[in-house]
């Protein structure tokens, strides 16, 4: 039986929708909500994160900082543009991770810090390339 496009992307819809669907609180409350995606300078964002950035990278393209507050460490960058935002992260997931990604600007961290993270920044999650299933290859 051949699979239609519909019916693919059907399945990745639903498939998402259960991956990053929240569930319900501890009593049955509503799941937390999400509030309104940040924007501004890599120095807004940082401190709407609650850390001050030790910047690693500052061009006309891209600002990138290492940041940390009682939650962990994490990646702020910041973008001139949406296309070299989404260029950067398309290449990033290639090596694994988590991302939160919001309007001309990137958090990375591990899963549970991005989590915090887009409690306060907003922002849609995104996983990097999982390569645990290719780290056993017989040959």
């Amino acid at each position: 039986m051949r699979l239609t496009t519909a019916r693919l992307a059907t399945g990745a819809a639903v498939a998402l929708l259960t991956l990053t669907a929240c569930g319900a609180g501890k009593n049955g409350a509503a799941a937390e909500q999400i509030p309104a995606t940040r924007t501004g300078s890599l120095e807004e964002i940082a401190s709407d994160a609650h850390c001050a950035p030790d910047m690693q990278t500052d061009a006309d393209e891209i600002r990138q900082a290492i940041c940390k507050n009682k939650g962990g460490k994490f990646v702020l960058a910041t973008f001139a543009t949406d296309r070299g935002q989404r260029e950067w992260v398309n290449e990033a997931k290639d090596y694994g991770g988590f991302y939160l990604v919001g309007e001309k600007w990137v958090a990375v961290g591990d899963q549970k810090m991005v989590r915090t993270l887009r409690g306060t920044l907003g922002g849609t999650l995104e996983v990097g390339t999982d390569h645990a299933a290719h780290a056993s290859h017989e040959g």
